[in-house]
């Protein structure tokens, strides 16, 4: 299939002057090949290796060249954030935010396959779609369960089971044949079809169906067999779309790669797939158990330089690579190993001390732009009396709903931050720190999460534009006023309402503040001290990332039997090889391989003394850094 783009539009002269627009440096053949590609091809990109810059410089050269008025790029990734950060991207090149509009389409797999060929299957049958999420489906289960008289008898059978209601909250539907079947969301049913709860189960999900209310796995099905029944649609969708790029490509989940081969692969399209197949996160989740599984296809282009990080940290993360062996080569800052050790009754303490940590080996003004992160593969605590378990062990509260007034804290601790960036001649980075707070905070509250600070509208009568506005405000007025503070707040909350379509009672209460003085002055003595506070979140969610300082905290494994980062340590002392070890300890490595690759100057790791102390002599050898964290 003929692209719609001159060949001038990949000339060195044109790369060059886009690179230099973006601020990229394109030092590696590898990178030039990739940019140059007008064929299906698979970019296998280590950590740090400058892939979404890559990405977008290629999306900026297509767009300034791109021809044709009714065909255009595709441009899918697995995650809302990824697909934001790449449009973010582009709004920074003019020739980019081309792309955002029609014919062009930038977006998740989900939202690719909802808009295109889900939605209208479903709308095509009289069927207005009301729903599609997995939290509320599983409400609206729940409800009908409950409330309808005609589910008598699946109730009681699903009572007498340990969680079996689960099973309404979560089915699904698959295609088999030419039908759509009701199945588990894993496992199998504890009734035939055939009889009365299998009947009663089937006819539940039918009707939420017909009340237009889904699960995301729904849509998917939904769109296979739309296919099925009618393939033209494959070939209209292919030809709308002659460049396909597919980010995040080892995330995708076998159900997804096999529904847009159906559509990309025998149509001619040019298909560029990206991602990192050590970063694969979901492997472990039984409906992604192939996920990815033929990417990357062998004569890929591989970037294995990553200017995140120096040698110490990449010759780590090279050992850690469970899905395909690499040499990762680290040309950026050197940074620092360190493991802390703790006891049960200091545990408290392990936060605090990596803070310190992060003060003495990371600039701060690069901190206070980037706060530390604590990582952990696990949020809350299990049934098991063992210890350490879970995220909550290390950080109080971590798994519990956040306190409104601790919100608000939180933002005012984040608006002083900001206001010292912003003094400091940074204003996008100020105004991304503060906004990006205000985002985390609602996210909770809204469906779709807030855009990037990029992605905002301009114009100053639009709820973007006016959140736009306040920032500013919120910038460079004195936080010496509570009054004046909560009425920039109380703007704040009013116009987010306007931007996120979710009404102001369900946003987070941020109305109130506990002792405001002692806010403001405890963040003052914070930004002035020694220590920068972290923020915690799992290694899931920080996926993409790249933080100044890093801890990635001992956590206990799903099958209650093995720690982590302990198992991390052993292999990295050279006890044991990855390649032969169980896939459980495979799993966690995979994660510990996201984590440890977040970080440019320090990568820390928290674990029980007990669990590290016959290896310190070789990790110390290595260079690691070793602390002993007592009680307070």
């Amino acid at each position: 299939m003929t692209i719609p783009v001159g060949p001038a539009a990949f000339a060195k002269d044109r790369i060059e002057a886009a690179a230099a627009q973006l601020g990229l440096v394109l030092p590696h053949q590898e990178q030039w090949d990739f940019l140059q590609s007008l064929t299906s091809q698979d970019l296998q990109a280590a950590p740090g290796s400058g892939k979404t810059s890559l990405i977008s410089l290629k999306l900026a050269l297509l767009a300034q060249g791109w021809a044709s008025p009714t065909r255009g790029v595709c441009v899918l990734s697995h995650t809302n954030t990824a697909k934001d950060e790449i449009a973010s991207r582009l709004m920074e090149a003019p020739a980019g935010q081309r792309l955002l509009h029609y014919p062009h389409f930038i977006g998740t797999i989900q939202s690719f396959v909802n808009t295109f060929l889900a939605l209208p299957a479903v709308r095509a049958k009289g069927v207005e779609v009301q729903i599609v999420d997995d939290a509320a489906y599983a409400a609206a289960a729940l409800r009908m369960l409950e409330g309808r008289h005609e589910y008598r008898t699946l109730r009681s059978t699903l009572d007498r089971r340990w969680e079996g209601r689960n099973l309404v909250a979560r089915a699904r539907f698959v295609r088999e044949g030419p039908e759509l079947s009701v199945v588990p969301a894993a496992g199998t049913l504890p009734f035939a079809p055939d009889t009365p709860s299998g009947r009663q189960f089937i006819a539940l999900k039918r009707r939420l169906a017909w009340n237009g209310i889904y699960r995301f796995d729904d849509m998917f099905a939904i769109a296979e067999r739309h296919l099925a029944d009618h393939p033209d649609i494959a070939l209209a969708v292919s030809q709308r779309f002659p460049f396909v790029l597919l980010d995040e490509m080892q995330d995708t989940s076998a159900v997804q790669e096999k529904l847009l081969d159906t559509v990309f692969a025998s149509s001619g399209s040019v298909v560029q797939r990206v991602g990192d197949v050590n970063q694969r996160i979901f492997a472990d989740d039984a409906k992604n158990e192939m996920a990815g599984r033929s990417f990357p296809m062998p004569g890929a282009t591989e970037l294995s330089v990553s200017r995140r990080f120096g040698s110490s940290i990449a010759n780590l993360a090279s050992e850690l690579t469970v899905q395909r062996r690499q040499r990762i080569d680290g040309v950026g800052p050197q940074g620092t190993i360190a493991l802390l050790l703790f006891e049960e009754g200091s545990v408290a303490e392990v936060v605090p001390a990596f803070e310190r940590l992060a003060a003495e080996f990371v600039p701060e003004h690069l901190l206070l732009s980037n706060p530390p992160r604590v990582l952990g593969t696990r949020k809350k605590k299990g049934s098991s009396p063992k210890f350490p378990q879970s995220m909550a062990c290390y950080v109080a509260g971590f798994a519990e709903t956040p306190d409104p007034a601790d919100e608000l804290g939180r933002l005012l601790r984040a608006t002083h931050t900001a206001q010292e960036l912003w003094l400091a001649g940074k204003g996008h980075t100020a105004a991304s720190t503060l906004w990006d707070t205000v985002r985390a905070v609602v996210r909770p509250s809204v469906e779709t999460p807030l855009a990037p600070i990029g992605r905002l509208e301009r114009d100053p009568r639009s709820a973007g534009g006016q959140v736009r506005a306040l920032l500013v405000d919120m910038l460079t007025a004195p936080l010496d006023d509570e009054a004046a503070w909560m009425a920039r707040v109380d703007r704040l909350v009013g116009t987010l309402a306007v931007l996120t379509g979710v009404h102001r009672s369900d946003l987070p209460r941020l109305d109130r503040v506990t002792e405001f003085k002692q806010q403001t002055s405890e963040s003052n003595l914070r930004r002035g001290s020694a220590a920068v506070s972290s923020i915690a979140g799992t290694i899931q969610s920080a996926k993409g990332e790249t933080h100044t300082a890093t801890l990635i905290v001992d956590c206990l494994g799903r099958t209650g039997t093995r720690y982590d980062v302990k198992e991390a340590i052993a292999l990295l002392a050279g006890q044991g090889e990855l390649n032969r070890a169980p896939d459980t300890v495979k799993q966690a490595m995979q994660l510990i391989f996201v984590g440890a690759t977040r970080p440019t100057h320090l990568l820390a790791f928290a674990t029980l003394r007990q669990h590290a102390m016959t290896h310190l002599d070789v990790l110390k050898a290595r260079g690691w850094s070793v602390h002993y964290v007592n009680a307070h």
